[in-house]
């Protein structure tokens, strides 16, 4: 019983995406793949807005609140070829960004964009 708990999970998305992550958890539920955990967090400090208040100063532009919460799935590791082959005949490819939680000055980027 407690194998379950605290058996190993591998990473199958980890991307700033609400809408992939919604649609791979259900292709993942659909597909009936046991022991699927799906979350998200923001890792990203706050500035204050000078009223000690601690808003973020940038959810107040023309376009309301911007969505900076990275989310996740993982899977038990045996079921891990189960849970992409569920996803690649929905035809959905999930995306691990290593560097999601660098800020966007320090991520790798594309060897060709250099040439720019």
């Amino acid at each position: 019983m407690f194998e379950k708990l605290f058996e190993k999970r591998v990473d199958i998305f980890k991307k700033r995406d609400k809408e992939s992550w919604t649609q791979i958890k259900e292709a993942l539920k659909e597909a009936g793949i046991p022991g699927v955990k799906a979350g998200h967090y923001l890792q990203e400090t706050v500035m204050g807005g000078g009223c000690g208040a601690k808003l973020d100063p940038r959810d107040f532009g023309p376009n309301g609140k911007i969505d900076r919460e990275i989310y996740w799935v993982r899977v038990p590791e045996a079921e891990e070829e189960n849970a992409r082959e569920a996803l690649r005949k929905k035809g959905i490819v999930p995306v691990v960004e290593e560097n999601v939680l660098l800020d966007a000055a320090f991520r790798k980027k594309p060897a060709d964009m250099n040439k720019l």
